[in-house]
């Protein structure tokens, strides 16, 4: 368990029935928004899929899926989700979704492995969205286009919602500032990577950072990503690695940086050889969804996750997500966070 942040003097500006009312609203405008921001059809997402594909997503490489057997398919092994990135770039093709177009999905994941703490639970829920892009859309400025609509639907649910609930105020600037995860590891060397998400930060209120996967100059990634998903490795028309990062806000409850979205162009071929050899995992080549990358029959894409319960707590002055989704949480975990006037449901 991770340690828990306690706000001085925290109380909550919207009761329980509030709470369950702005959750509404917000999930009902953003998906709305990103959906025509981005020319999103919604579909379906499934809750399982089938062990031993490559469809699951393994994030870090870290965290075991839950698993159980299913009787009328002979045992075969079944995993709860950890995200849809490889799942959604399948469903694209089977689709036959054009250039410009793409879905999105409600996800919701159980990571049995997270350490839990004011932002991370048990479960995950997110909007996870893929497009269908050219191979000239491969592109830093490309991204930045995608991540800047996003952000603009992020305003503009913020406006609604405090209008809807007086008592809160909008706090996301009017810009995103952009910066590669080399280019700040150049400007706070002595920091770790979370302290200088803090410190960038805190300074523009929301900012992405850029090329989150691979090796930065001393060696060391900035964060850990699975190797066939996001592209970290293509050098972009800035002549630095990657073509994919985070959405950082500053999150001034719990004073800290709050990571709402991971994204970015995905593997193609050729990148997608090359993290799996630099990564050791060249034996995923075996895979269903690897091998139809590698043959070409999965078309090129852009996409990610956003976070609906973090959403969720930052428009309405949460301090912890328990507040916005019922969820399991050490006994410890919740004494102190009545203690302290967080009501976790």
């Amino acid at each position: 368990m991770s340690q828990l942040i306690i706000p001085t003097n925290y109380n909550p500006l919207l009761d329980k029935y509030e709470t369950e009312q702005g959750i509404k609203v917000i999930k009902d405008f953003f998906q709305d928004n990103l959906a025509t921001g981005l020319r999103l059809r919604r579909v379906t997402g499934p809750l399982f899929v089938l062990r031993g594909l490559g469809i699951n997503d393994d994030l870090s490489g870290k965290e075991r899926p839950v698993t159980f057997p299913i009787k009328d398919l002979g045992d075969a092994q079944a995993e709860v989700v950890h995200s849809l990135a490889k799942w959604k770039r399948l469903t694209l093709a089977d689709y036959e979704v054009k250039p410009g177009y793409g879905i999105y999905t409600d996800m919701n994941a159980i990571r049995a492995d997270e350490e839990l703490d004011n932002i991370h639970s048990l479960y995950v829920d997110q909007w996870d969205w893929e497009k269908v892009i050219t191979p000239a859309d491969r592109t830093l400025a490309y991204l930045k286009r995608t991540v800047r609509c996003i952000y603009a639907a992020m305003l503009r649910t913020e406006f609604l919602v405090c209008e809807r609930f007086p008592q809160l105020k909008p706090t996301l600037p009017e810009e995103v500032v952009f910066i590669h995860a080399e280019e700040l590891r150049r400007r706070y060397p002595t920091l770790t990577p979370r302290e200088r998400e803090d410190r960038i930060t805190r300074e523009h209120g929301a900012v992405f950072i850029i090329g989150i996967g691979g090796p930065l100059g001393d060696g060391q990634p900035h964060d850990l990503r699975a190797p066939d998903y996001d592209d970290y490795s293509t050098v972009n028309e800035a002549g630095m690695a990657g073509l994919n990062g985070d959405l950082m806000v500053w999150n001034d409850v719990l004073g800290r940086s709050f990571e709402l979205s991971s994204m970015g162009i995905r593997v193609d071929r050729e990148a997608l050889l090359r993290q799996l050899h630099d990564s050791g995992k060249e034996e995923r080549l075996n895979l269903y969804f690897h091998r139809r990358l590698v043959e070409g029959s999965l078309p090129l894409s852009v996409g990610g996750g956003i976070g609906q319960s973090r959403l969720c707590m930052l428009y309405l002055r949460k301090a912890h997500i328990g507040e916005i989704q019922a969820g399991l949480w050490p006994d410890s975990m919740r004494q102190e966070c009545a203690a302290h006037g967080i009501p976790l449901i």
